[in-house]
């Protein structure tokens, strides 16, 4: 019998507990919880929005989003979005998964820190989004209620110190490779984290580049 969370079935198939046991296995305790309720606050956004979602979909792309942050998906090059995005990519073509699926749980992992898009993309990127955006930042806190609140960081606990450990991950996973932070969000976690850093500003890339005028 599948587990329920909060009135979310968690997906119970031969594929969701590889995905599980791979993911436990890969990523520190915080990450993993923080994947699982990143799911569950995910599917419980679509149901309050009335969005038909493949909840297995859903789980990878909700798993997967941060395995970026960790060897040996980790690149040296590519932000670590797209890494997590290319890892999960490669899980499922192996698994001989439709290409349209895998092509929504890539973008769902790809976009899941550029605020404004996913939203209008089809329901797996936008509830990989809802539920990151709800567990890291907090966004439609008030728009789960306090049973459901309480019942996934049951199954799933954040920790005292969540907030802090969420951000060392995400700057363990780019202090190697800071060029990566141009235009998005990690930028502000190496300005915090990082005193060395300097970011990269867009206007001066246009007022410095080699055209003349």
């Amino acid at each position: 019998m599948s587990k329920m969370i909060a009135g979310v079935r968690v997906p119970d198939s031969s594929l969701a507990k590889e995905v599980e046991e791979l993911v436990r296995d890969t990523e520190s305790k915080l990450l993993f919880h923080h994947s699982n309720r990143v799911f569950l606050f995910g599917a419980l956004a679509g149901q309050r929005k009335d969005l038909e979602v493949d909840l297995e979909l859903l789980y990878i792309g909700a798993m997967f989003h941060d395995m970026g942050l960790q060897p040996p998906y980790a690149t040296v090059d590519e932000r670590f979005e797209v890494d997590g995005a290319n890892a999960a990519a490669g899980f499922m073509r192996a698994h001989g998964i439709d290409e349209r699926a895998v092509e929504d749980v890539w973008d769902a992992i790809a976009l899941h820190t550029t605020p404004g898009i996913p939203k209008h993309k089809r329901p797996v990127v936008a509830l990989v989004t809802a539920g990151v955006e709800m567990d890291v930042l907090g966004i439609a806190y008030d728009a789960f209620t306090p049973e459901q609140r309480r019942e996934v960081c049951a199954c799933h606990p954040r920790g005292h110190d969540f907030k802090d450990g969420i951000i060392n991950a995400f700057a363990c996973g780019t202090f190697r490779k800071p060029e990566t932070t141009f235009g998005n969000v990690k930028a502000d976690v190496l300005a915090l984290r990082d005193p060395t850093y300097r970011r990269v500003s867009f206007t001066d890339m246009i007022l410095n580049s080699n055209w003349p005028e």
